[in-house]
């Protein structure tokens, strides 16, 4: 990914620092000044405003994402025996933790307008050993919750949000992770609400969960040296928790100029010839993480690297799916065997896209993108 003077990057997350800096130097000063790096009266604020910005009554900050799904599987009791049903389309760490539980992840194909979990291939996939379903809102946008919460309480599963890519989106009058059972984030810099660091959380509208998920991730331990399960060590540090209380102040102004930027490449790309522009589902309000294009004709390398060349940046994420992974060889999947996200892992680009994206810059990508493609 270049970066010479003039060129547009992927992404940009030192300019939204620069804007808040000084809020965030003396906040994190404030943090080293008390002694307290570790839980303590700012990682307890932190969980107390996210829960109350998600519309959850709980919040248990972690470590990171791939700890939240972790947790989230383990409070459960999913383990071995299980199976667990998600997409194959996303980051490992979806299906990552489901194998670390000892259960089974099962790969259903995705919708080619959204690229999130085919609600009809989940239905079909349900067996007597399921027993939770993992949608990932995947690059912001929402999946349909009301359609997949009707699948799961008719089979009695549990569903488990992964909203790393997703902090803010809304489906119906709901924000992402407070829908199902218990919602996952993460806060990796690139994220909406992206901390310094790592970081992640779990929602639940369930103080038994909560107790349960705090007891799991302080080594099993509910009072000190006295422990009740095997867990692990999954803590947000305080430091962090102090930079997400700041930015969440402003996640809302951010959310809604990535949607701005969605809706301007709306309708300059909507006539490109091949390429597809993300499509929203009725019902959903996304929050581009990523604004993610379809490039047909096995174009997708060739427009990369000319739009490179002219100095625009774009990133390809999951250009092999997970059941196609050498790790999950022994599951058995074949090439060919989930379609839809064979496919869309050769043709997405993932466009420039930051709140801080000027519209001088949008109209580059605009103008570098038609010209590339006649």
């Amino acid at each position: 990914m270049i970066q010479s003077e003039n060129s547009i990057p992927a992404f940009d997350i030192k300019q939204q620092y620069a804007f808040i800096e000084a809020e965030i130097s003396a906040a994190v000063l404030e943090v080293l000044n008390s002694g307290r790096y570790i839980g303590g009266p700012v990682v307890e604020g932190f969980e107390q405003q996210f829960a109350a910005y998600t519309g959850v009554s709980q919040c248990v900050a972690c470590n990171s994402g791939t700890d939240a799904l972790y947790l989230a599987l383990r409070v459960f009791d999913i383990g071995a025996g299980d199976e667990v049903i998600t997409t194959p389309f996303t980051f490992i760490a979806t299906s990552e933790v489901i194998s670390a539980v000892g259960a089974k992840p099962i790969f259903v194909d995705i919708d080619a307008n959204t690229f999130n979990l085919n609600l009809r291939q989940v239905a079909a996939a349900i067996t007597p050993r399921t027993k939770s379903i993992i949608p990932v809102h995947l690059f912001g946008q929402p999946v349909d919750m009301t359609a997949l919460m009707d699948i799961a309480n008719a089979h009695n599963l549990i569903v488990i949000e992964d909203c790393a890519q997703s902090t803010g989106a809304i489906w119906g009058e709901k924000k992402v992770g407070s829908i199902g059972h218990i919602g996952c984030f993460s806060f990796y810099p690139t994220k909406n609400l992206g901390g310094c660091g790592d970081g992640g959380a779990i929602t639940t509208n369930e103080p038994e969960i909560a107790a349960k998920l705090r007891i799991l991730k302080e080594h099993g331990q509910k009072n000190r040296y006295i422990h009740e399960e095997i867990g692990i060590n999954s803590r947000l540090d305080a430091i962090q928790a102090a930079i997400l209380q700041i930015k969440l102040r402003y996640l809302d102004i951010w959310n809604q100029q990535r949607q701005a930027i969605a809706s301007r490449y709306h309708q300059f790309l909507r006539q490109v010839p091949g390429i597809t522009p993300p499509q929203e589902l009725a019902g959903g309000k996304g929050v581009w993480n990523q604004y993610t294009i379809r490039v047909l004709n096995q174009k997708r390398d060739w427009l990369r690297n000319q739009l490179q060349e002219q100095g625009v940046n774009t990133m390809v994420y999951y250009p092999r799916p997970l059941h196609l992974q050498p790790v999950y060889e022994n599951l058995g999947y074949q090439p060919g065997q989930l379609p839809v996200a064979e496919q869309a892992s050769q043709e997405v680009v993932s466009l420039p896209m930051f709140p801080e994206l000027s519209e001088e810059q949008q109209d580059q990508v605009i103008y570098r993108l038609k010209d590339c493609l006649g």
